[in-house]
């Protein structure tokens, strides 16, 4: 038996690949099927079974497209409905992988179709189970996802604590746990940036399975502090349902090269976005006017998800020589598939047809320091939580996350001191600023992790974890 983790960090996003004797299965595949093909061709393998966790929210799952390319049959849990033929699989049953089984438990609360994937080696050991986001490193999954009709956030938060103390937390300690993700996704609240670990530590460490809390306890505190899920959420889960089209569509489309007037003329009159994907330095030094940044070395596709509303909006896109359909494969896997293209020779292409070029200034943490005063209006465009931890004396907390829902608390006429915590979100931040029309906005390089090492005045830290 061979059990191997696909993580992908800027979605914070765990596929898995099992095999044996031959047979393979995929679980949780991203919208790119190729990797998992070609991974079973170089061990010999056939793809039998997708399995699916749940209706994903945070990514487009390429099962639709995977099972199309394989003839694998697509599986999800009780309670799953979707407009692509699929087998609905029931409570406790089992499929057959080479000398290996994988058995059902069906653990609603995250969703309602939530289900946990138990292997059971040759010997029949109960050996690893694939908790998709009902359990994950160190936090369990947020469960105001699919609140429906009369069913309550606190309703699906029960049902979560019924399914991980009956379903998982009855299971062996050395049952390996493999979660979809970790660090860094909005699936949960506080998740581990470890990305697997045995049960029995899990049952030692993680709040939620305490050995003696109540239902009551558990609901308060899994919906404590949860902040609003991303814009892109329920249309991704959407797409989930729905036969979304293949990547290699996509891909036709959007990993164009597009000539300066081509280019101009999509931006101008066809009313795509420009993005531009290269780093914050290169961004702020010069750029195509009203473009806005968004980073391929960040966590680019959560920060589009979160950032446009539209998931058809038309995309055109600035990136480094060699990136192209890096960037149309991460849009895609958020849902946006309607780009159409990107500058071909970049920027200097750009300069040399002659057309006008902007900048966006951007200051060390040193130059702020030495400009600070109570009169400089600062905004720190982190989380909450971070703001409450630790923040600059004065400065206005405008989160990047919800920026489209905050424009009315900031004025044209007012010159803007921007910060996040290293330099990335505060560069996008001022982008989207500067391309609706506020052009007094001065990003802090290096953001609050470089405004620490200066004497601008802060408030007392607090511990984020007393923050209630």
């Amino acid at each position: 038996m061979k059990i191997e983790q696909i993580y992908t960090g800027c979605l914070a996003q765990g596929a898995y690949y099992i095999e044996s004797e031959g047979e393979a299965a995929i679980v949780d595949p991203l919208r790119e099927s190729e990797p998992y093909i070609e991974k079973a061709q170089e061990e010999g393998a056939k793809i039998k079974y997708i399995f699916e966790t749940h209706f994903h929210a945070d990514f487009v799952s390429g099962h639709v497209d995977l099972s199309a390319k394989t003839g694998a049959t697509i599986v999800y849990g009780p309670n799953a409905k979707t407009e692509f033929d699929m087998h609905e699989a029931k409570d406790g049953e089992e499929f057959q992988v080479g000398k290996i089984k994988i058995k059902v438990l069906h653990t609603p609360g995250h969703t309602m179709e939530s289900t946990t994937y138990l292997v059971i080696d040759e010997n029949g050991k109960e050996h690893a189970i694939f908790s998709g986001d009902t359990l994950f490193i160190g936090d369990v999954g947020r469960p105001d996802l699919a609140q429906k009709g009369s069913i309550t956030q606190d309703d699906l938060a029960g049902y979560l604590y019924d399914s991980l103390r009956q379903k998982i937390m009855t299971l062996p300690d050395d049952v390996i746990v493999y979660p979809a993700h970790g660090a860094g996704s909005a699936c949960g609240k506080n998740m581990s940036k470890e990305t697997t670990d045995l049960l029995g530590n899990q049952k030692k460490t993680n709040y939620a399975l305490r050995a003696d809390m109540t239902k009551e306890e558990f609901v308060k505190e899994v919906t404590d502090g949860l902040l609003p899920p991303p814009q892109y959420f329920a249309k991704n889960a959407a797409m989930n349902k729905s036969a979304a089209v293949g990547l290699d569509k996509v891909m036709e489309r959007g990993n164009v090269p597009l000539d300066v007037e081509t280019f101009e003329a999509m931006a101008n009159h066809e009313g795509a976005i420009v993005l531009d994907t290269r780093s914050p330095h290169d961004f702020a030094r010069e750029h195509v006017p009203n473009s806005i940044f968004i980073g391929i070395d960040g966590s680019f596709a959560p920060w589009v998800g979160a950032l446009i509303p539209d998931l058809d909006q038309p995309i055109v896109f600035i990136t480094m020589d060699g990136r192209e359909e890096e960037v149309v494969t991460r849009l895609s896997r958020v849902g946006y598939d309607n780009t159409l293209g990107f500058l071909a020779g970049g920027l200097e292409e750009w300069k040399k047809a002659g057309k006008e070029t902007d900048s966006l200034v951007s200051i060390s943490a040193e130059e702020f320091a030495g400009k600070f005063s109570t009169d400089l209006n600062v905004l720190d465009v982190r989380k909450p939580g971070e703001f409450a931890a630790e923040h600059v004396e004065d400065a206005m907390n405008f989160p990047l996350d919800y920026i489209n829902h905050e424009m009315d608390k900031v004025n044209k006429d007012t010159e803007y001191y921007i910060h996040c915590a290293g330099g990335y979100r505060s560069m996008i931040a001022a982008s989207i600023l500067k391309s609706r029309g506020f052009h007094k906005v001065v990003d802090i390089a290096g953001g609050f992790s470089s405004i620490q090492d200066t004497n601008v005045p802060r408030t007392d830290y607090v511990c984020p974890s007393t923050l209630k």
